[in-house]
């Protein structure tokens, strides 16, 4: 097994996996900002690096630094956890060039999944349902052509886009060249690549995916799925497994057809095949998560199987010791993503100091953060404080305990999006669980509406 392992990332994550590589006997090596001198997983790390000043582009996102520290520092593997470089195939190469294991897949399979328009291309060959659209890089003329033809709305895509930035809908061919324009520009600007595609717009789909473990002998794996249709601005705010709202038998088309892709693209680490989901239970896939997820917390919950320890086992080389019969199903999981982030000004993000927090505990509530009492929520990075995971044998127990919780979660200093999720925890329609992606942006305009009355 490995020695030691070198974790190119910050905040929970980096803490998460830690953890795991303290219960596996595997040292530890953090790399740190300037602006992350005071960072928990800085001190629960073996050893520490500094590798440059506060933006991400001189830290964490500095391929060279991190590649010397874990050098310098003796590593034998790099852990890019998620975000930053974890899906950049060239720090992959890098990594594995310096005679380091890059924990992660391929880079050859990384980069063709993480390019959309080729993971459409390679998914349509391997006979997994998929979007009409482009299928790849195209044009102006091209995509205004393809457009007109499959019909409006459209959504206009970076092909190495994520985290909802190079994405706009046309709802009409008058409006493609601008916002055509506009997505080829944020995608430059976000992933240093401007190619685009388009494929149709799914009005009101529900947004699920499925959580993959793959090794480098040719065993896969699905870990059932997960609800991630709670999203505001195409980023998840809450996520939920399984999916109690669709039917066995398309969870069942979905698990083939995620085993069915990561077998066709020889994919040999843990991932997400994510799809959508439209009123009829028509599924279609969407991208490709090469990577460990934010949300991996609720799966553990559900199957208690450990997905970052399973992720590093593979890296190395050792077979999945877990076969498909032996995932069983355990009751419900329920994640709110809780960040310091203002509801009442549009979410703008409020960085500054933790003067408390208390979190709540007991049966079936975990924490994953990197946040204490005292901590300074930087400016510099995402304004994610903690991940609160509640699970339970029924989705009304998890319902009930998430309420519970989230009465208790103190976090005084900054404005967090604590009381978002407890007035979501209450409304009818995501009680009922059949909510989809347009659901967060109708509730936050009636929260807005009743707000403006009782004023």
């Amino acid at each position: 097994m490995f020695k030691k392992i070198l974790i190119a990332n910050r905040g929970e994550i980096a803490v998460r996996i830690i953890r795991a590589c303290k219960e596996m006997g595997i040292k530890t090596v953090a790399v740190y900002s300037k602006a992350d001198e005071d960072a928990l997983h800085k001190e629960l790390a073996s050893e520490t690096v500094c590798i440059g000043e506060a933006p991400s582009s001189e830290s964490y996102l500095n391929m060279e630094r991190i590649i010397s520290a874990a050098t310098l520092t003796g590593c034998d593997a790099i852990h890019p956890g998620f975000g930053f470089l974890s899906e950049n195939t060239q720090f992959a190469r890098m990594v594995e060039k310096c005679g380091m294991t890059f924990i992660g897949p391929n880079p050859d399979v990384m980069e063709k999944m993480g390019n959309k328009a080729e993971a459409i291309k390679s998914m349509k060959e391997a006979g997994v349902p998929i979007v009409p659209g482009s299928y790849k890089a195209v044009s102006l003329e091209e995509g205004h052509k393809i457009a007109d033809e499959i019909g409006y709305p459209v959504l206009i895509k970076a092909s190495l886009g994520g985290g909802g930035k190079g994405i706009k809908r046309v709802n009409s061919t008058d409006e493609f060249e601008a916002l055509y324009l506009e997505a080829k520009d944020e995608a430059k600007k976000f992933f240093g690549n401007d190619e685009i595609y388009v494929e149709k717009f799914i009005v009101a789909p529900k947004h699920v995916e499925v959580q993959m473990m793959c090794d480098k002998h040719g065993n896969v794996i699905h870990l059932f799925e997960r609800n991630c249709s709670m999203q505001r601005r195409n980023q998840k705010m809450l996520e939920e497994a399984p999916c109690q709202s669709i039917s066995q038998n398309l969870k069942n088309k979905l698990y083939d057809a995620a085993v069915k892709a990561c077998k066709y693209v020889g994919y040999d680490s843990v991932g997400t095949i994510e799809f959508i989901i439209d009123k009829n239970e028509n599924c279609y896939f969407i991208e490709m998560n090469t990577r460990i997820q934010v949300e991996h917390a609720v799966t553990e919950e559900i199957t208690h199987i450990d997905i970052v320890k399973n992720m590093i086992k593979i890296a190395y080389g050792l077979p999945l010791s877990i076969k498909q019969e032996d995932v069983k199903l355990y009751g419900h999981a329920i994640e709110c993503r809780i960040t310091a982030e203002d509801m009442l000004n549009d979410f703008r993000p409020n960085p500054g100091k933790i003067n408390f927090m208390h979190t709540p505990g007991g049966l079936g509530v975990r924490i994953d953060t990197s946040v204490y009492t005292g901590y300074t929520i930087s400016p510099w990075y995402d304004s994610m404080i903690l991940k609160l995971v509640v699970s339970g044998q029924s989705r009304l127990e998890c319902i009930r305990r998430m309420r519970a919780s989230l009465e208790e979660l103190i976090i005084d200093g900054v404005k967090t999006t604590t009381e978002f999720h407890y007035l979501l925890l209450h409304h009818p329609t995501f009680i009922l669980g059949n909510y989809d992606t347009t659901f967060v942006e109708s509730f936050i305009k009636e929260f807005d509406e009743n707000a403006k009355r009782l004023r």
